[in-house]
């Protein structure tokens, strides 16, 4: 598989969402196989909220991409046949221009003042990336969770530019529970002392006690109950396996080790913006989902699981039916899946065929 990991400069900037505008911004990206001569065989991928833009195989630290059960050479979406493009989303911490990054006008990092940034932005970004990097048009635009809400804004977006559409685990708009349930993660990263009202970088601090928080709690939700008890029950942690020694359980254990392990990789802004930008997406904002979708000419592959209670397959059927009402080719199928809200990103025989299946239809 030949991978290829690039920073891509716009000089020309974006106009936000918002009305802010950004006068440059950059995007790491990372791509998979080749382009064939037509140009037909591009694929893009969007990464869920704690994603980035290396999504298979192993990079130069070894770490292994977060759809790499489903994206590689005979998989799912198999990159000996397609050109697989990922790209960190803008206001990402995974190279892409963000808090993190230097703003040219004051020479300092972006920190707090780095503008909100929506699903909107991140999908016209990726169209002006479609454009620089060649791409005539996109065969499937794919992701899950706030990667699928992307898929689903691109067909609504680019209708021309786009044939499939893979929608997983996702939903035309964040509940009222989701939107709880981000802003106290949001609020234990405001409340750490190290947060210095989003200007910790210029106390040479992260907040990292409120990102751990953060974190654990959001893993909770991508996780089932079925899963926790299979995996952890209530067995007690090994004491010489604690990663904090005030533990007693096992699933505290390993919430104590993903949160310990995102804190030290993850940025607090970037934390604060693409939640936001998760709570704020509303397909069809002003019209409503159905009409938004009347102009939709891609093909839809929705799939939801039923041990998925973050975005349950409900969220998924809204979008079936605006497709049926607009007669758009669209499949809702919904799995059983072993991982919770998680599921989408697990490769098993049923979801790897009906992906396949479904981009090579």
């Amino acid at each position: 598989m030949k991978v290829r990991t690039e920073l891509i400069n716009f000089a020309d900037g974006i106009t936000l969402d918002s009305g802010d505008r950004l006068e440059k911004f950059e995007l790491m990206i990372e791509t998979y196989g080749e382009l064939n001569e037509s140009g037909s065989n591009a694929i893009l991928l969007c990464h869920a909220f704690s994603g980035n833009h290396h999504a298979a195989g192993k990079n130069k630290e070894s770490e292994i991409g977060w759809w790499d059960e489903i994206v590689g050479p005979n998989k799912a979406i198999d990159t000996d046949k397609y050109y697989v493009v990922c790209c960190n989303n803008l206001g990402g911490c995974g190279g892409s221009s963000g808090p993190t990054t230097i703003n040219p006008s004051s020479e300092k990092p972006y920190g707090k003042n780095f503008p909100q940034i929506s699903v909107k932005d991140w999908v016209n970004s990726q169209k002006m990336l479609m454009d620089k990097i060649g791409v005539p048009y996109w065969h499937l635009v794919a992701g899950g969770s706030l990667g699928g809400m992307q898929a689903l804004e691109w067909a609504i977006s680019y209708p021309n530019d786009i044939k499939k559409a893979g929608i997983f685990a996702a939903a035309s708009n964040s509940s009222t529970q989701n939107i709880a349930l981000n802003e106290v993660a949001r609020e234990s990263i405001r409340k750490d002392q190290n947060f210095h009202d989003g200007d910790y970088l210029e106390h040479n601090v992260i907040p990292k006690s409120g990102l751990k928080t953060a974190r654990m709690l959001g893993h909770i939700t991508y996780l089932s109950e079925e899963l926790m008890d299979s995996r952890f029950g209530r067995r007690f942690q090994d004491e010489d396996s604690k990663v904090d020694q005030e533990v007693d359980f096992e699933v505290e254990n390993y919430l104590q080790y993903k949160g310990e392990k995102f804190s030290e990789s993850f940025d607090a802004n970037s934390y604060i913006l693409m939640t936001k930008a998760m709570d704020g997406y509303v397909a069809g904002q002003d019209i409503g989902l159905r009409d938004a979708m009347k102009n939709v000419k891609s093909q839809l592959l929705i799939v939801g699981f039923y041990s998925d209670w973050l975005y349950p397959p409900e969220r998924g059927k809204e979008i079936q039916m605006a497709a049926m009402d607009n007669n758009i080719n669209s499949s809702y199928i919904v799995l059983e899946g072993a991982h919770g809200h998680d599921s989408f990103l697990f490769s098993s025989e049923e979801y790897s065929k009906v992906i396949s299946k479904f981009i090579e239809s």
